[in-house]
C-alpha cells in the first residue's frame, strides 16, 4: 500500500542555504524475520528541527527501523542516511550522530546517576570539562539536578525513565532516536521528556520519536508517519491528517448477528460491530435507531475526528484492535538497551 502525502513531500525541502537539510533519509527499507516482514520498502526523512512522530501498533515495525538507523540491526535492503553518510556501511561513525533511547531502561544500578552520564558522555567521546557543564544543563532540562548524586538503583522508574532520555541527549546528537520513550512513565516525567523534545527541535536537532500514544502525538503538534504492517500508509501534519482523512464514525456493537439496517455504503461490518462514517453522528443515530430492533442493540460509540479515526480511515481498524491483533506477531523481541 503506497504512503499518502498531505503537504509537499521532505525530499523536496531544502535548506536556506541552497544544502539538502535532511539529517536523515531512509529509501526502501526491508527487513524481514523468517516469513514475518517488519518493513516493507519504507521511505521517511527527518530534516534538522523537525520532530517526526512515528506512529504503529505494535508489530507494526517501529522498533525495528529505529535499531537499523541507530546501527543495532542489519538491512535486508534499502538505503539509510545520517547527515548524508550511509548509515549501514559506516555504523560506527553514524553512531556519534545519534541519540538513542529504546524501550528498554538502561542503567547501571550499583552507580550513580553523575558516574551514569559520565560513562556513556566518555563512550561517546566527549571531555571531561564538557561533559561536566552537558550534565547539569540535562539535569536541569529533566529535573534530575537533585537525583545526579543517588545511586541509579533506588531510583523510581519515572526517574529511571528521566535518566535513560537524558543519556541519549549528553553529546547533542544530530539525530535523536526516541523509542516509545513514555512507556510506562507518570504525568510529570511524561511531560518533562516531551518538553525537551520541542526544545531539541527548537535547538535543531531532528528528532524521530517512535510512540504508540496517539492522544500525546496530537499535544506536540508534530509531523506524523504512520506505519501498518511494515509500510508506511500516511504522512503529514496532524491537522493535515485530520482534515484530509477523519470523519465522525458511529460504532454500534450487537448482540449476535448484525440486522439488515438498510445501510447504504459508508457502512463496514465487521462480525457484530458495524461502522458508520458520517459528518453529522447525532442525525445517523436518528436515523438508524429506530431500525435496530429491541435487545439485540449492545452498544453505541461516536469517534471523533482525530489522529484515531485517520487511522480507522487509513487502515480498516481502530488502533487498539491492530495492538489485539499483533500482540502474538511482534515483529522482533525488545532492543538491548545500550
Amino acid at each position: 500500500m503506497d504512503g499518502v502525502v498531505v503537504g509537499p513531500r521532505q525530499d523536496e525541502t531544502v535548506g536556506a542555504r541552497g544544502h539538502d537539510a535532511r539529517v536523515l533519509q531512509i529509501e526502501g527499507l526491508r527487513k524481514a524475520y523468517g516469513d514475518v516482514v517488519a518493513l516493507d520498502g519504507v521511505d521517511l526523512d527527518v530534516q534538522a528541527g523537525e520532530i517526526v512522530a512515528l506512529l504503529g501498533p505494535n508489530g507494526a515495525g517501529k522498533t525495528t527501523l529505529v535499531s537499523i538507523v541507530a546501527g543495532l540491526r542489519k538491512a535486508d535492503a534499502g538505503v539509510v542516511r545520517v547527515d548524508g553518510l550511509d548509515a549501514l556501511a559506516r555504523s560506527a561513525e553514524v553512531r556519534r550522530r545519534i541519540g538513542l533511547a529504546p524501550q528498554d531502561t538502561g542503567l547501571y544500578p550499583v552507580v550513580t546517576v553523575r558516574q551514569n552520564f559520565l560513562l556513556f558522555g566518555e563512550l561517546a567521546g566527549m571531555s571531561r570539562s564538557e561533559l561536566h557543564t552537558r550534565i547539569d544543563e540535562v539535569a536541569e532540562a529533566l529535573a534530575l539536578t537533585d537525583l545526579l548524586d543517588r545511586q541509579a538503583g533506588q531510583l523510581s522508574g519515572g526517574q529511571k525513565r528521566r535518566v535513560h532520555t537524558a543519556l541519549a541527549l549528553l553529546h547533542s546528537p544530530r539525530l535523536l532516536l526516541l523509542d516509545e520513550a513514555t512507556t510506562g512513565a507518570d504525568v510529570e516525567t511524561r511531560g518533562h521528556l516531551l518538553d525537551l523534545v520541542r526544545q531539541l527541535a527548537t535547538d535543531g536537532s531532528a528528532v524521530l520519536y517512535s510512540t504508540h500514544y496517539l492522544a500525546e502525538v496530537e499535544t506536540l503538534g508534530s509531523n506524523v508517519v504512520i506505519l501498518d504492517r511494515g509500510q508506511v500508509i500516511v504522512r503529514g501534519g496532524v491537522d493535515e491528517l485530520i482534515a484530509a482523512h477523519a470523519k465522525p464514525v458511529v460504532e454500534l456493537h450487537f448482540e449476535g448477528p448484525v440486522p439488515d439496517l438498510g445501510l447504504d455504503g459508508s457502512a463496514t461490518v465487521e462480525g457484530q460491530l458495524v461502522r458508520l462514517a458520517t459528518p453529522d453522528p447525532a442525525a445517523t443515530l436518528v436515523e438508524v435507531l429506530p431500525k435496530v430492533p429491541r435487545d439485540s442493540l449492545q452498544s453505541v460509540e461516536i469517534v471523533r475526528p482525530s489522529l484515531e479515526s485517520v487511522y480507522l480511515a487509513l487502515a480498516g481498524r481502530r488502533y487498539d484492535e491492530a495492538d489485539r491483533e499483533q500482540t502474538t506477531t511482534s515483529e522482533v523481541p525488545s532492543v538491548p538497551a545500550r
